[in-house]
Formats: C-alpha cells, structure tokens, sequence
C-alpha cells in the first residue's frame, strides 16, 4: 500500500516538475498577449502653456492646454494583417487630439500602429501610418514588452516619423509600484506640418508657399511597469516654433506651442488599478504557479521517497520471528 502511494505522489511530483519550466517557457510567451479589441483614453495636460493664436499670428501664454490620447484596437485589420502575417497582430488605431483653453481643436493627429501581440515588436504592414503619411516603424511605442530589460530601447517618435533610444535612468517607485524610469530627447528636428489646422481655410500647402517650416523637439519620460510594460506614468517638455516666419509674422521665429505636459490626476489612478489587475495575471503565468509547483514538486517528491522507504523497511513483526504455541497444561 506504501509503495502504491508513493508511486502515485512521484508521478504528481513529476508532473508539477515538468510543468513549471513549461509554464514559464512556452504557455507565456504564447498565451500571454495583448487583447485585439483594447480601448483605452488618456488625457494630459500642460498647465500653463504658450500656444499661438493663428488670428493674429501671436504667441500667448494660456491657463491650460489639454490632449486626449485614445487607442482603439481594431479587430478586423488585425484579423487581416494576421492571415498574412503568420502570428498575432494588433492594430491600434490611435488619435492625439489637442484643445485650447476654449475648447476648440488645436491639432489632431491621427496613427495607425501595428505590433505584434506578443512581444510588442513591430508589424510592418500596409496601413501602417502618422497622419496620413505612411511610415515604417523600427522600436516600440506607447507601450514596452511584457518583462521589460533594464536597457535603453528604439522608440519611435510620431512628429519625426523616426526612431531614436529611450533610455532606460534607473529604478524608481511611483505610488508604492516599483517601476522603471525611461527618457528621450528629440532635439530641434524640422517636421511636416499637421494636416488638420485649427483655423479653416489655413493649410499646410498655404503655410509652406510663405516659406514657413514647422520644428520640433522634446524630453519625453516615462514610468514603465517592468511586468507588464505598460507606462503608468508619462510626461513631456515639449515644444514647436514656425521658423522663416518673419515675412508674415514679422520675426524669424514663433512658438505654436510650449509646455510641460503631464497625465491627468485621475487618469494615473485609473491607469494604474489596470497595470495592477493585469500584472497579477502575468505573474501568476511567469513566477507565482512555476515556483509554487516547483516547490510542491519537491515536497511530493520528498513525502513519496520517505514512503518508498517506508515500504522497503522490514517489519519488527517479521524480524522477531514466529510466535510459539500457547501451552496447555493437561487436565
């Protein structure tokens, strides 16, 4: 009976052994991905801010610039990349849009990014987009690989339309989570135009005959969740100028926008109970089942050895030898 319980606890033992590594190493990385048909909203602000005022063509500081990031995950182009593709695929259909004080649209630029589902490397693919212009993606953007590395990464930049190292400063805590502190500078880099313009009847084409350029740079940061890669935390110090403007603005130079841009309070929050919710669940597939059946693999291992011990140690019963035959005495 000892040996056959042994047995059965030295299968399970092998089993659990088995399925540790198998966890880790096969079912994460692909099972673990990022869902076709996510939605999310972001906004940040930059309070106060420098914006142009495109009736007088001058430069004012103003109490708040607000910019609404959203991404929709769209599952039909996903489903079509993927048929040629060969693998996972996610299709983030994404829109910066930017408001005034007053509400009115500042800029809205459109993107359409493709990544793989799994390692956030990205799909070349067509579609893929900024503002209409067709682009090439090489590094991430918005959002790192799951089990992010303590190294600098290619991270594409949406105004260039190009890649450059975002580099990775360090540990840090935020909010009680321990995250990784990334940065990128952009430096001055001349940049196209946006297509959509506040003021009706101004276009790119009518501001590029006056000679004027549009130009760019910034210090982007982020707070990644080394778990999951997901940025709880994003900021900017950004900043754009006309440059050849004196014939029309009568200086050379004019900020259309200046400022330090921050995520809303409440959407930290928000952003952060998701991080947290999804990390639990990466973690369950990477360490906490891989080290708990690890541990238990062990425990069996040893309770079935101390069995089979058990069964092949003589019983003191045995040893004594036979009992004699009571005696009775005669009658």
């Amino acid at each position: 009976m000892r040996r056959r319980a042994s047995l059965v606890l030295l299968s399970f033992a092998v089993f659990l052994a088995a399925m540790a590594p198998t966890l880790r190493w096969y079912v994460f990385p692909r099972v673990v991905k990022i869902p076709s048909n996510q939605y999310q909203v972001t906004v940040l602000e930059a309070k106060p801010a420098t914006l142009l005022d495109y009736t007088t063509f001058k430069a004012e500081q103003v109490e708040k610039i607000t910019i609404i990031q959203t991404l929709k995950g769209n599952v039909e182009e996903s489903k079509r990349i993927e048929r040629d593709a060969g693998r996972d695929v996610v299709v983030w259909d994404s829109l910066s849009y930017v408001k005034g004080p007053d509400g009115k649209m500042v800029s809205k630029i459109p993107e359409r990014y493709v990544f793989d589902a799994h390692t956030q490397d990205p799909v070349n693919a067509t579609g893929e987009m900024v503002d209409g212009d067709a682009v090439r993606r090489t590094g991430i953007e918005f959002k790192w690989p799951f089990l992010v590395e303590k190294r600098d990464y290619q991270y594409f930049d949406a105004q260039t339309r190009t890649s450059a190292p975002i580099h990775y400063k360090g540990t840090r805590t935020f909010r009680g989570m321990e995250v990784y502190y990334f940065e990128q500078t952009i430096p001055w880099t001349k940049v196209p135009m946006p297509k959509a313009m506040p003021i009706k009847g101004i276009t790119p084409d009518l501001l590029a005959k006056t000679g004027l350029t549009r130009w760019y740079t910034t210090q982007r940061m982020f707070w990644v969740d080394p778990v999951t890669g997901a940025p709880v935390n994003g900021e900017e110090i950004h900043k754009e100028e006309l440059r050849n403007a004196k014939a029309l603005m009568g200086q050379d130079t004019v900020t259309v926008f200046a400022g330090h841009v921050k995520m809303r309070e409440d959407y930290i929050e928000s952003v952060g109970a998701l991080v947290k919710s999804n990390r639990l669940a990466v973690l369950m597939v990477v360490s906490y089942l891989p080290w708990s059946f690890t541990v238990l693999a062990v425990l069996l291992l040893a309770l079935a050895l101390w069995l089979e011990a058990r069964s092949r140690r003589p019983d003191p019963e045995d040893q004594a030898g036979p009992r004699p035959e009571p005696v009775t005495a005669p009658a």
